[in-house]
Protein backbone atom coordinates (compact mmCIF):
# COMPACT_ATOMS: atom_id res chain seq x y z
CA UNK A 1 0.00 0.00 0.00
CA UNK A 2 3.10 2.46 -0.49
CA UNK A 3 1.88 3.61 -3.76
CA UNK A 4 -1.46 5.23 -2.01
CA UNK A 5 -0.57 8.79 -0.37
CA UNK A 6 -3.62 8.17 2.18
CA UNK A 7 -4.76 5.37 4.72
CA UNK A 8 -8.00 6.39 3.33
CA UNK A 9 -7.42 3.76 0.44
CA UNK A 10 -6.77 0.86 3.05
CA UNK A 11 -9.86 1.42 4.63
CA UNK A 12 -11.85 1.76 1.56
CA UNK A 13 -10.38 -2.02 -0.44
CA UNK A 14 -10.77 -2.97 3.30
CA UNK A 15 -14.57 -2.32 3.53
CA UNK A 16 -14.97 -3.25 -0.39
CA UNK A 17 -13.63 -6.55 0.10
CA UNK A 18 -15.79 -7.40 3.31
CA UNK A 19 -19.02 -6.37 1.53
CA UNK A 20 -17.96 -8.32 -1.12
CA UNK A 21 -17.65 -11.34 0.40
CA UNK A 22 -21.15 -10.59 2.63
CA UNK A 23 -22.51 -9.82 -0.01
CA UNK A 24 -21.77 -13.37 -1.89
CA UNK A 25 -23.16 -14.90 1.16
CA UNK A 26 -26.16 -12.67 1.21
CA UNK A 27 -27.02 -13.58 -2.43
CA UNK A 28 -26.80 -17.42 -1.69
CA UNK A 29 -29.18 -16.95 1.23
CA UNK A 30 -31.67 -15.43 -0.61
CA UNK A 31 -31.21 -17.47 -3.70
CA UNK A 32 -31.55 -20.48 -1.50
CA UNK A 33 -34.81 -19.41 0.13
CA UNK A 34 -36.85 -18.19 -2.49
CA UNK A 35 -40.48 -19.81 -3.07
CA UNK A 36 -42.33 -20.90 -5.71
CA UNK A 37 -45.10 -18.39 -6.95
CA UNK A 38 -47.26 -20.99 -7.99
CA UNK A 39 -48.28 -24.62 -6.63
CA UNK A 40 -46.44 -26.42 -9.35
CA UNK A 41 -43.03 -25.59 -8.64
CA UNK A 42 -42.99 -23.04 -11.87
CA UNK A 43 -42.50 -18.97 -11.32
CA UNK A 44 -45.52 -18.39 -13.23
CA UNK A 45 -44.04 -17.34 -16.66
CA UNK A 46 -45.06 -19.01 -19.44
CA UNK A 47 -43.33 -18.64 -23.13
CA UNK A 48 -44.02 -20.11 -26.67
CA UNK A 49 -48.14 -21.76 -25.29
CA UNK A 50 -45.86 -24.17 -23.01
CA UNK A 51 -42.47 -23.58 -22.56
CA UNK A 52 -42.22 -22.72 -18.05
CA UNK A 53 -40.12 -21.76 -16.11
CA UNK A 54 -39.10 -23.48 -12.93
CA UNK A 55 -37.84 -22.59 -9.96
CA UNK A 56 -36.02 -25.75 -8.78
CA UNK A 57 -33.61 -25.34 -5.87
CA UNK A 58 -29.79 -24.80 -6.57
CA UNK A 59 -27.79 -28.40 -6.68
CA UNK A 60 -26.47 -28.87 -2.82
CA UNK A 61 -22.74 -29.77 -4.50
CA UNK A 62 -22.77 -26.30 -6.30
CA UNK A 63 -24.39 -24.21 -2.78
CA UNK A 64 -21.51 -26.23 -0.53
CA UNK A 65 -18.98 -25.63 -3.22
CA UNK A 66 -20.06 -21.71 -3.12
CA UNK A 67 -19.80 -21.12 0.48
CA UNK A 68 -16.46 -23.40 0.70
CA UNK A 69 -15.05 -20.43 -1.40
CA UNK A 70 -16.18 -18.10 0.69
CA UNK A 71 -14.95 -19.49 3.36
CA UNK A 72 -11.71 -20.07 1.67
CA UNK A 73 -11.27 -16.39 0.90
CA UNK A 74 -12.35 -15.28 4.48
CA UNK A 75 -9.75 -17.51 5.85
CA UNK A 76 -6.91 -16.39 3.42
CA UNK A 77 -7.49 -13.04 4.15
CA UNK A 78 -6.97 -13.49 7.59
CA UNK A 79 -3.72 -14.99 6.99
CA UNK A 80 -2.48 -13.66 4.22
CA UNK A 81 -1.92 -9.68 3.01
CA UNK A 82 -5.79 -8.40 0.88
CA UNK A 83 -7.66 -6.19 3.71
CA UNK A 84 -6.20 -3.18 2.96
CA UNK A 85 -2.44 -2.49 5.10
CA UNK A 86 -3.49 -5.45 7.02
CA UNK A 87 -0.25 -7.88 6.78
CA UNK A 88 -2.31 -11.05 7.84
CA UNK A 89 -1.29 -12.97 10.68
CA UNK A 90 1.12 -15.25 9.05
CA UNK A 91 3.05 -11.48 8.43
CA UNK A 92 3.83 -12.99 4.92
CA UNK A 93 5.81 -10.92 2.18
CA UNK A 94 6.88 -11.34 -1.23
CA UNK A 95 10.15 -9.63 -0.10
CA UNK A 96 10.40 -12.06 2.67
CA UNK A 97 10.00 -14.83 0.51
CA UNK A 98 12.19 -14.13 -2.25
CA UNK A 99 15.04 -13.18 0.75
CA UNK A 100 14.43 -17.22 2.24
CA UNK A 101 14.87 -18.02 -1.60
CA UNK A 102 17.55 -16.61 -1.79
CA UNK A 103 19.02 -17.95 1.49
CA UNK A 104 18.92 -21.06 0.15
CA UNK A 105 20.13 -21.09 -3.08
CA UNK A 106 23.17 -19.10 -1.70
CA UNK A 107 23.41 -22.46 0.95
CA UNK A 108 23.33 -24.75 -1.61
CA UNK A 109 26.11 -23.07 -3.68
CA UNK A 110 28.47 -22.38 -0.63
CA UNK A 111 30.44 -26.04 -1.49
CA UNK A 112 31.03 -24.73 -4.99
CA UNK A 113 32.25 -21.39 -4.23
CA UNK A 114 34.45 -22.40 -1.69
CA UNK A 115 36.93 -23.72 -3.57
CA UNK A 116 36.85 -20.83 -5.97
CA UNK A 117 37.81 -18.43 -2.77
CA UNK A 118 41.23 -19.14 -2.58
CA UNK A 119 42.27 -18.83 -6.19
CA UNK A 120 43.54 -15.78 -8.22
CA UNK A 121 41.80 -14.15 -10.91
CA UNK A 122 44.18 -16.28 -13.61
CA UNK A 123 43.05 -19.46 -11.80
CA UNK A 124 39.62 -18.65 -11.92
CA UNK A 125 39.85 -17.79 -15.85
CA UNK A 126 41.18 -21.22 -16.75
CA UNK A 127 38.80 -23.29 -14.51
CA UNK A 128 36.09 -24.35 -16.29
CA UNK A 129 33.48 -24.44 -13.69
CA UNK A 130 34.06 -20.81 -12.52
CA UNK A 131 33.76 -19.67 -16.00
CA UNK A 132 30.63 -21.03 -16.69
CA UNK A 133 29.17 -19.87 -13.34
CA UNK A 134 30.43 -16.53 -13.80
CA UNK A 135 28.70 -16.65 -17.62
CA UNK A 136 25.20 -17.03 -15.97
CA UNK A 137 26.28 -14.54 -13.60
CA UNK A 138 27.19 -12.20 -15.90
CA UNK A 139 23.89 -13.25 -18.38
CA UNK A 140 21.62 -12.38 -14.86
CA UNK A 141 23.35 -9.54 -13.84
CA UNK A 142 25.06 -7.18 -16.32
CA UNK A 143 23.88 -8.28 -19.77
CA UNK A 144 20.42 -5.95 -19.51
CA UNK A 145 23.07 -3.40 -20.35
CA UNK A 146 26.17 -4.75 -21.75
CA UNK A 147 24.78 -7.23 -23.72
CA UNK A 148 24.90 -11.20 -23.56
CA UNK A 149 28.51 -10.96 -25.36
CA UNK A 150 29.42 -8.07 -23.20
CA UNK A 151 30.02 -5.67 -25.83
CA UNK A 152 27.69 -3.15 -24.70
CA UNK A 153 26.20 -0.58 -26.86
CA UNK A 154 25.57 3.41 -26.86
CA UNK A 155 26.60 4.82 -23.29
CA UNK A 156 26.85 0.89 -21.85
CA UNK A 157 31.04 0.15 -22.09
CA UNK A 158 32.43 -2.55 -24.40
CA UNK A 159 33.61 -5.14 -21.34
CA UNK A 160 36.02 -7.33 -24.37
CA UNK A 161 38.22 -4.14 -24.79
CA UNK A 162 41.46 -3.35 -23.14
CA UNK A 163 44.11 -1.46 -22.47
CA UNK A 164 43.98 2.64 -22.48
CA UNK A 165 40.45 2.02 -23.77
CA UNK A 166 39.48 1.20 -19.87
CA UNK A 167 38.96 3.67 -17.50
CA UNK A 168 38.52 1.99 -13.76
CA UNK A 169 38.20 -1.72 -14.66
CA UNK A 170 41.74 -2.87 -15.78
CA UNK A 171 42.25 -5.49 -13.09
CA UNK A 172 40.05 -8.20 -11.59
CA UNK A 173 39.79 -6.19 -7.80
CA UNK A 174 39.17 -2.94 -9.95
CA UNK A 175 36.22 -5.00 -11.61
CA UNK A 176 35.13 -6.77 -8.71
CA UNK A 177 34.45 -3.15 -6.99
CA UNK A 178 32.35 -1.28 -9.61
CA UNK A 179 30.01 -4.31 -9.45
CA UNK A 180 29.81 -3.75 -5.57
CA UNK A 181 29.48 -0.04 -5.31
CA UNK A 182 28.82 0.96 -9.11
CA UNK A 183 30.21 3.56 -10.63
CA UNK A 184 29.14 6.93 -12.04
CA UNK A 185 30.70 9.23 -14.91
CA UNK A 186 29.80 12.28 -15.82
CA UNK A 187 30.99 15.28 -17.74
CA UNK A 188 29.97 18.67 -17.60
CA UNK A 189 28.46 21.10 -20.68
CA UNK A 190 31.23 22.83 -21.53
CA UNK A 191 30.04 24.93 -24.34
CA UNK A 192 29.69 28.07 -22.42
CA UNK A 193 33.74 27.89 -21.25
CA UNK A 194 34.63 26.49 -24.82
CA UNK A 195 33.18 29.74 -26.95
CA UNK A 196 30.70 30.88 -29.39
CA UNK A 197 29.05 30.66 -32.63
CA UNK A 198 31.46 27.66 -34.27
CA UNK A 199 33.89 27.02 -31.65
CA UNK A 200 31.99 23.71 -30.34
CA UNK A 201 32.32 22.26 -33.87
CA UNK A 202 35.69 23.48 -34.54
CA UNK A 203 36.73 21.72 -30.77
CA UNK A 204 34.99 18.13 -32.07
CA UNK A 205 37.10 18.40 -35.09
CA UNK A 206 40.35 18.32 -33.19
CA UNK A 207 39.05 15.28 -31.18
CA UNK A 208 38.08 13.48 -34.15
CA UNK A 209 41.38 14.64 -35.28
CA UNK A 210 43.63 13.35 -32.06
CA UNK A 211 42.46 9.67 -32.90
CA UNK A 212 42.70 9.69 -37.29
CA UNK A 213 38.66 9.66 -37.22
CA UNK A 214 37.67 11.68 -40.59
CA UNK A 215 37.44 15.27 -39.55
CA UNK A 216 37.69 18.92 -41.34
CA UNK A 217 41.83 20.02 -41.18
CA UNK A 218 40.98 23.72 -40.70
CA UNK A 219 38.30 23.55 -38.00
CA UNK A 220 40.87 21.24 -36.08
CA UNK A 221 43.24 23.64 -36.56
CA UNK A 222 40.87 26.22 -35.28
CA UNK A 223 39.45 24.21 -32.33
CA UNK A 224 43.05 23.43 -30.91
CA UNK A 225 43.54 26.48 -28.69
CA UNK A 226 40.25 25.95 -27.20
CA UNK A 227 40.91 22.30 -27.00
CA UNK A 228 42.74 23.61 -23.30
CA UNK A 229 39.07 23.76 -21.73
CA UNK A 230 39.23 19.96 -22.67
CA UNK A 231 42.47 19.81 -21.33
CA UNK A 232 42.00 19.76 -17.90
CA UNK A 233 40.34 16.58 -17.54
CA UNK A 234 41.30 14.90 -20.84
CA UNK A 235 45.17 15.85 -20.87
CA UNK A 236 47.01 18.50 -23.24
CA UNK A 237 47.24 15.33 -25.45
CA UNK A 238 43.64 14.09 -25.09
CA UNK A 239 44.77 10.90 -23.79
CA UNK A 240 42.08 10.92 -20.51
CA UNK A 241 42.85 10.96 -16.85
CA UNK A 242 41.79 7.31 -15.70
CA UNK A 243 42.22 8.75 -11.73
CA UNK A 244 39.20 10.86 -12.47
CA UNK A 245 37.43 8.61 -15.23
CA UNK A 246 38.34 10.77 -18.00
CA UNK A 247 38.58 8.61 -21.41
CA UNK A 248 41.70 8.82 -24.03
CA UNK A 249 40.32 10.90 -26.70
CA UNK A 250 43.05 9.54 -28.96
CA UNK A 251 42.10 5.72 -29.78
CA UNK A 252 38.80 5.38 -31.94
CA UNK A 253 36.29 3.63 -29.23
CA UNK A 254 33.49 6.04 -28.73
CA UNK A 255 30.91 4.97 -25.75
CA UNK A 256 28.35 7.28 -27.10
CA UNK A 257 29.00 7.12 -30.92
CA UNK A 258 31.63 9.05 -32.63
CA UNK A 259 31.17 11.44 -35.51
CA UNK A 260 30.94 15.44 -35.04
CA UNK A 261 27.72 15.75 -33.74
CA UNK A 262 28.22 13.21 -31.12
CA UNK A 263 30.87 14.99 -29.34
CA UNK A 264 29.06 18.35 -30.16
CA UNK A 265 26.43 17.21 -28.42
CA UNK A 266 28.90 15.93 -25.48
CA UNK A 267 30.00 19.09 -25.48
CA UNK A 268 27.19 21.15 -25.25
CA UNK A 269 24.69 19.05 -22.96
CA UNK A 270 27.41 16.71 -20.94
CA UNK A 271 27.54 12.85 -20.34
CA UNK A 272 26.15 11.52 -17.56
CA UNK A 273 26.82 7.49 -17.51
CA UNK A 274 25.49 5.43 -13.87
CA UNK A 275 26.36 1.75 -13.09
CA UNK A 276 24.08 1.03 -10.81
CA UNK A 277 25.78 -1.09 -7.79
CA UNK A 278 25.26 -4.96 -7.42
CA UNK A 279 26.84 -4.76 -3.98
CA UNK A 280 23.09 -5.77 -2.56
CA UNK A 281 21.95 -8.60 -5.24
CA UNK A 282 25.51 -10.61 -4.88
CA UNK A 283 27.37 -12.46 -2.27
CA UNK A 284 30.88 -11.90 -2.19
CA UNK A 285 31.71 -15.08 -3.54
CA UNK A 286 29.53 -14.18 -6.92
CA UNK A 287 31.61 -11.20 -7.06
CA UNK A 288 35.25 -12.95 -7.33
CA UNK A 289 34.06 -15.44 -9.64
CA UNK A 290 31.99 -12.76 -11.98
CA UNK A 291 34.47 -10.06 -11.58
CA UNK A 292 37.10 -12.65 -12.83
CA UNK A 293 34.78 -13.26 -16.01
CA UNK A 294 34.41 -9.79 -16.63
CA UNK A 295 38.32 -9.31 -16.71
CA UNK A 296 38.53 -12.33 -18.85
CA UNK A 297 36.57 -11.30 -21.31
CA UNK A 298 39.53 -8.34 -22.11
CA UNK A 299 42.27 -11.14 -21.59
CA UNK A 300 41.64 -12.64 -24.77
CA UNK A 301 45.13 -14.76 -24.44
CA UNK A 302 44.42 -16.18 -21.02
CA UNK A 303 40.79 -17.26 -22.39
CA UNK A 304 42.35 -18.69 -25.52
CA UNK A 305 44.24 -21.08 -23.16
CA UNK A 306 41.75 -22.11 -21.21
Amino acid sequence: MSDFVSNGWAVYITVVTVLGLLGCIALLVFASRRKAISGDNTTGHVWDVDIVELNNPLPRWWMWLFVGTVVFAAIYLVLYPGLGSFGGTLKWTSQNQFEAEQARARAAMQPVYAKFKSMTPEQLVADPQAMAIGQRLFLNTCAQCHGSDARGSKGFPDLTQSGASRLATETAEQIAAVIVDGRSGTMPPMAAAVGDGDDVKNVANYVLSLSGSPHNDIAAQLGKPKFAVCAACHGPDGKGNKAIGAPNLTDKYWLYGGGQQAIVTAITSGRAGVMPAQGRLLTPEQVQVLAAYVWGLSQPTRVAAR
